[in-house]
């Protein structure tokens, strides 16, 4: 371990919280048989990690990776706060080398804030002008987080209006049991909305009556209330 990531390591046990920390525990669904059983917390706000990341942003792939690799969420955090910000800093060969570590080490961002926050400005951001082949290889898992990956990473195609990414991943993974899956797709078909209600209503006309609730509300959120219960009718009616 390098000494700038024990310093790193040193200065978040200094501002632990345990009392924030259990409530961190029931909010990231951390119990047996929930999404993020297993994960730990230092009680830490995101605000401070966020400093924190940015007092350490010359750590190398090393230590981030051995700061993703670490039980406590808010390790994980910080890496990917400081993979993000490496990532918008770097030339075409370094990102490259930045988005490889980050699907190979996919199974530590194992939390929705985690995919969140990372997967659209380094998977997204580095395929936006490239094939999406390996988006459709990630929701071809069993692994809840890559599929979170794989449709989060559509944020910035939506955001430079190239929808047909996310309305293909919606339409591969309507079926999908997890609720998770059912709020991302929603949140997208929803910032798609925000630019373009056109393939948004198109969409919804075709599929409406058989998207999961939670996907259908989500999307529909930002509706005047006619088209809304006229969409949330055709899923209710079904």
């Amino acid at each position: 371990m390098s000494k700038r990531l024990q310093q790193l390591k040193t200065d978040l046990s200094k501002i632990a919280n345990s009392e924030k920390a259990k409530i961190l525990l029931r909010f990231f669904k951390t119990q047996k048989g929930e999404y993020g059983h297993g994960d730990k917390f230092l009680g830490i706000t995101v605000p401070i990690q966020r400093q924190i990341a940015k007092k350490y942003y010359d750590l190398n792939l090393q230590d981030i990776g051995n700061l993703l690799h670490s039980s406590f969420h808010e390790y994980r955090l910080v890496a990917l706060i400081i993979l993000v910000k490496k990532f918008a800093d770097a030339r075409s060969k370094e990102q490259t080398l930045i988005y490889k570590f980050y699907l190979k080490n996919y199974r530590f961002i194992n939390n929705w804030d985690l995919v969140d926050l990372s997967s659209p400005n380094i998977v997204g951001s580095y395929l936006l002008n490239r094939p999406k082949d390996q988006l459709y290889k990630l929701v071809q898992s069993n692994n809840l987080w890559k599929k979170r990956i794989a449709i989060v990473a559509t944020f910035s195609f939506i955001k430079a209006h190239n929808f047909e990414p996310t309305l293909k991943l919606a339409t591969r993974l309507m079926t999908d049991k997890h609720d998770l899956i059912h709020k991302a797709l929603g949140w997208m078909l929803r910032e798609i909305g925000k630019r373009n209600l056109k393939p948004l209503k198109q969409f919804l006309d075709e599929y409406a009556d058989k998207m999961p609730r939670t996907m259908l509300r989500y999307a529909i959120e930002k509706f005047n209330k006619k088209d809304y219960y006229h969409y949330l009718y055709a899923r209710s009616s079904r």
